[in-house]
């Protein structure tokens, strides 16, 4: 007979992954809408192309360089409650941009940003696969999707509420995060409660691990992955920040038109990470 306690950890906690991809989505959101507001930001503080790009350089830094050590401490004895000090972090990023005075308060708005980010996206993780039961592609679909249709969003409020008025507007988004907030302190309620859930899931995937693959073969697999993900985010990277200047160079359009371009090439991104996961369980 199976084991009741096992064929629980085998279901899949929809409730869950819907209330991880969601605040995903509105963490992303708020990431988003810094290159989206590039081209105001550029005229603001007549910056140079080299200082967007310093920008985008701090932003991704502090949002990817502090991944693996959250996660790793994390790893070592999770804190649900991080989610929400993470989204805090975006939180303040937020209104400290849409008032920020000069290119140097620019960069430490950014910078805490980047850091709720960092803190939020192991954590969140974590969270889905423990939710995720045996459907482990579809549930880091549908947490991924999250954030990808959140960063298309970014661009699409960008123009259709800030538009060319200028970073005040900005505040008004503060919503999101505190939103998020709200239904990541309920998250962190659930993943407290089943910390014997996460302990049987990790026990097992460690014995699947020793039985089927040697610690090089993992380590190769591993370093491929983090090849192909540093690939995908290098050109990602360089088409959120400089799409809307090439579109307005090339093609004279409107910085509000740019910014709906750019929405369609998120929104193209979002579009396939949705297809992927599902394709993943099957093949």
């Amino acid at each position: 007979m199976t084991d009741p306690e096992n064929r629980a950890d085998a279901e899949t906690v929809f409730p869950i992954l819907l209330a991880i991809s969601s605040t995903h989505l509105l963490n992303d959101t708020v990431q988003s809408l810094i290159p989206a507001l590039y081209p105001l930001v550029k005229q603001s503080f007549a910056l140079s192309f080299a200082q967007v790009g310093l920008i985008t350089l701090v932003f991704q830094l502090t949002a990817s360089l502090l991944q693996p050590a959250v996660g790793l401490a994390t790893d070592h004895r999770p804190r649900p409650y991080l989610l929400v000090v993470g989204m805090s972090f975006s939180l303040a990023g937020l209104l400290l941009l849409s008032a920020a005075g000069s290119f140097g308060l620019v960069l430490v708005a950014v910078a805490l940003t980047g850091a709720g980010s960092a803190v939020l996206h192991p954590e969140s993780s974590r969270v889905a696969y423990l939710a995720a039961g045996r459907r482990r592609g579809l549930a880091q679909s549908i947490f991924q999707v999250g954030g990808n249709a959140g960063s298309s969003l970014g661009p699409l409020l960008a123009a259709l509420v800030i538009g060319t008025t200028g970073r005040g507007r900005l505040a008004w988004f503060s919503l999101l995060p505190l939103l998020a907030m709200l239904v990541l302190a309920r998250v962190g309620r659930w993943s407290k409660a089943n910390t014997a859930r996460a302990r049987r899931g990790a026990d097992i995937s460690a014995v699947s691990v020793s039985a089927g693959f040697s610690r090089r073969r993992v380590l190769l697999c591993v370093g491929i992955l983090l090849v192909l993900i540093f690939s995908k985010y290098f050109y990602m990277a360089s088409i959120g920040s400089f799409f809307t200047f090439y579109l307005m160079d090339k093609f004279q359009l409107a910085v509000r038109d740019a910014q709906l371009h750019l929405f369609l090439f998120q929104f193209a991104v979002a579009s396939g990470t949705f297809l992927g996961g599902p394709l993943g369980d099957r093949i």
